[in-house]
């Protein structure tokens, strides 16, 4: 089996949907005979927010997750290959190597048809609760990729709720992490975040929502306030190490959930500052309460709905293949 031109596009364009940090989308890819090779993109690294590359692993996992899934879909099983050094450059992050052709199931077809309907919603959720059989098939999506969905009770809950604030104000604060974050929000783009797409202004703190450095670092704030829900129903994806791999496989384990979570009517946001703000410390500086290596915490709930922020086309995202030269 072969990556074929039109099996590449079809996958590329799958991988591209993917949530990343900041919708920063780093990553890169090309294809060569039966292998199609994930590349991390430097030049799109967020070196004072993400000084570690975690959130840059995440984010290509993400995109990997999608690529395995339109794969499937297409009929072509792969092996997958993670971080697959010495062999290949330090910039590849996987490898995908197309092995044999099947049919997809329907559970693949639908799972595929959610990449599209996926959308990070920053606005209030209701009430309403998440049933505890979906619950339970969003943990068992997270353990099929190697990573654990803890969702946390309300005692929890708040404790990071308060952890959050806490972050969400130090980057406020901080005028690199500033600086860094104003590059990404723009309008009129094909990344980055669009001003449409920020939280509105919280009634109650602390809030369930990333709403203090995204509002801070947007200069204003539209005079819109919403009434955020107090008890959100909040989900901590772990992993058993603190690896790039981890990282990678945690990136994969987010999506498989977000998209369980899409198939069923459940929106999503990220409280990603707490692990952000610790990645900025100096190292052994951990908030985090509990003995896990926690990786995204997920605020899950029902929305309005939203729509999608931009894209990179495939043309941008596909590296020429002549450009990578085999490390040895």
């Amino acid at each position: 089996m072969r990556f074929s031109d039109d099996l590449t596009a079809r996958v590329v364009e799958a991988a591209s949907a993917a949530p990343s940090i900041h919708n920063s989308q780093p990553w890169l890819f090309d294809a060569a005979g039966d292998e199609l090779r994930l590349h991390g993109a430097s030049d799109r690294a967020l070196s004072v927010c993400d000084p570690d590359a975690r959130a840059l692993y995440m984010s290509c996992g993400a995109a990997l997750f999608n690529a395995r899934l339109a794969a499937r879909v297409a009929g072509i099983d792969c092996d997958v290959s993670r971080l697959p050094h010495p062999e290949y450059p330090f910039d590849v992050l996987a490898v995908m190597r197309a092995r044999e052709s099947h049919a997809p199931s329907a559970g693949d077809l639908r799972l595929y048809e959610s990449i599209w309907k996926r959308h990070t919603d920053r606005r209030p959720f209701s009430t309403r609760h998440i049933p505890r059989l979906l619950v339970a098939a969003m943990r068992k999506s997270a353990e099929v990729e190697g990573a654990c969905l803890r969702p946390l009770g309300r005692r929890d809950a708040a404790i990071v709720l308060d952890l959050a604030a806490q972050a969400g104000r130090e980057l406020a604060a901080d005028r690199g992490h500033q600086n860094e974050l104003r590059r990404w929000l723009r309008n009129d783009a094909e990344d980055g975040i669009p001003t449409w797409a920020l939280p509105v202004a919280p009634q109650h703190n602390p809030s369930p929502v990333r709403d203090a450095d995204l509002l801070a670092a947007a200069g204003h704030i539209s005079g819109a306030h919403g009434a955020y829900e107090r008890h959100p129903q909040l989900a901590v994806l772990t992993t058993g190490r603190d690896e790039p791999e981890d990282w990678l496989r945690a990136g994969e384990a987010l999506q498989h959930v977000l998209l369980v979570a899409t198939l069923n009517g459940v929106s999503a946001s990220f409280l990603y500052q707490i692990i952000e703000r610790d990645d900025m410390r100096e190292v052994g500086e951990r908030s985090w309460p509990w003995p896990e290596h926690p990786q995204m915490i997920i605020r899950l709930g029902y929305g309005a709905g939203t729509i999608s922020t931009p894209r990179r086309s495939s043309a941008e995202v596909l590296k020429p293949t002549e450009r990578l030269q085999l490390s040895g």
